[in-house]
């Protein structure tokens, strides 16, 4: 993980390089505050991957005399299977045509987005994952 922060940092910097010489030439907002949001973002991904690659085990990733297999094993706990992802995206999709067709359009999107996010908190809560 500590590479990959360390990459992520680097392009973090040449980003805030290309914000800075873009900003001043071209004087055009939109495209600086993007670029400046994309130097935001890419600073946040890597001050995290370096602040937890130094509070876990050294990965596979990082040891430069690793092989392939050393990095097998189980890797973490992932939703077999979940329809509130479906309902949330179709939600969302509803939500983002209600400006298109009219602000009326929100009104029926929001039990739908509702539900979805209620599915979603709580699908360990009950049925067959409650023991998960």
């Amino acid at each position: 993980m500590k590479i990959q922060g360390h990459m992520f940092n680097w392009l973090a910097g040449f980003i805030l390089v290309v914000a800075i010489v873009y900003g001043v030439w071209s004087k055009e907002p939109v495209g600086t505050t993007a670029l400046f949001l994309s130097f935001g973002l890419s600073i946040m991904i890597g001050y995290y991957l370096v602040f937890t690659a130094r509070r876990v085990d050294t990965g596979a990733q990082d040891d430069k005399d690793a092989d392939v297999a050393d990095d097998a094993g189980e890797l973490g706990f992932f939703s077999p299977h979940s329809w509130a992802p479906l309902a949330l995206g179709l939600g969302c999709m509803f939500a983002f045509l209600g400006p298109v067709f009219g602000w009326w359009f929100l009104f029926f999107t929001a039990p739908l987005l509702a539900i979805g996010l209620w599915l979603w908190i709580f699908e360990y809560y009950r049925g067959e994952n409650q023991t998960q």
